[in-house]
């Protein structure tokens, strides 16, 4: 199974034929590169606005994290087996969803969310704090938005790349996993579960955890606008990638103590999904009094 999928996905990353010509790096400035995989010291990156591939190699290459706009003092390009190579410096990588020019994750409206089909506790006991201004909101849409994997096979359940790479984290194989990731980020930087995991296996790295998960959410919310105030319920499987997102970012930015902001992506997944199934109401209490403890990164589920 895993040879299968190792072949359908590198069809998917070797249908982009265009590579970048000399003519489209000027060697005299920096120039701005789309990170999309790191591997073998080398960060494999588009030009931002085109299909127009390109290596970059830097001594910092692991600093340009998949779906990073990475700024370079170039050095040099070259051309090696066709495929064009750029060295050079990177100056500073930023996250900004907006400007690498993804199709938007399409979001399917389910219905409408009744807070009074939720469960909020035994009878006779009170409301769980959070839960009251959600339930005095009232019906919400409510909606699943779309999950992209890469090399996928639809008709086989069982052909799951990304659970591949948690099955070759397990064995003690990381670089495998890390491969397995790379790959599905260099496909299609809209797989939001690769950036999730990515989160995952350096989860003990949480300055570089927390950009892994924050590109996640960065490239989920172009899906939503800055007004959308639908739900996104995990029992809609197609959302847990992006709530699982959300979920190693607020876990993270409370580990490098960035409190408010972390108990504002914990607010958020609480009235994303209400129902609460990542224990978010379990933390934010925690956050607010701006205690710090460990906690354990996200599993797959």
């Amino acid at each position: 199974m895993a040879s299968r999928q190792s072949d359908r996905l590198r069809d998917v990353i070797d249908r982009r034929p265009e590579k970048a010509a000399a003519d489209d790096v000027d060697l005299g400035r920096p120039v701005e590169l789309v990170a999309l995989a790191v591997r073998d010291r080398a960060t494999r990156c588009r030009l931002p606005g085109t299909a127009k591939d390109i290596t970059l190699r830097a001594p910092s290459y692991w600093n340009a994290i998949p779906g990073t706009i990475v700024t370079v003092k170039p050095r040099k390009m070259w051309r090696c087996a066709g495929h064009p190579y750029l060295s050079g410096e990177i100056l500073r990588t930023r996250v900004d969803a907006a400007a690498i020019g993804l199709e938007p994750l399409t979001l399917e409206q389910m219905g409408t969310w009744d807070p009074a089909d939720e469960y909020w506790g035994e009878e006779g006991q009170p409301l769980p704090e959070y839960a009251r201004p959600i339930i005095a909101r009232g019906p919400r849409p409510e909606y699943e938005m779309e999950q992209v994997i890469p090399g996928e096979d639809p008709d086989d359940p069982w052909d799951d790349p990304i659970l591949r790479s948690s099955e070759l984290k397990a064995a003690g194989d990381f670089q495998g996993a890390l491969r397995a990731l790379m790959d599905l980020c260099q496909a299609d930087l809209r797989c939001l579960d690769a950036h999730a995991h990515l989160g995952n296996l350096v989860f003990d790295r949480a300055r570089e955890a927390v950009v892994h998960y924050e590109v996640g959410v960065r490239i989920g919310e172009l899906s939503l606008g800055p007004d959308f105030s639908g739900v996104l319920s995990w029992g809609w499987t197609d959302n847990r990638p992006f709530l699982r997102c959300l979920h190693g970012y607020g876990l993270s930015l409370w580990r490098l103590g960035r409190f408010g902001e972390a108990e504002r992506v914990f607010d958020r997944m609480l009235w994303l999904n209400p129902g609460d199934n990542q224990g978010a109401s379990f933390i934010i209490n925690e956050v607010r009094d701006g205690r710090a403890t460990f906690r354990a990164p996200p599993g797959k589920s």
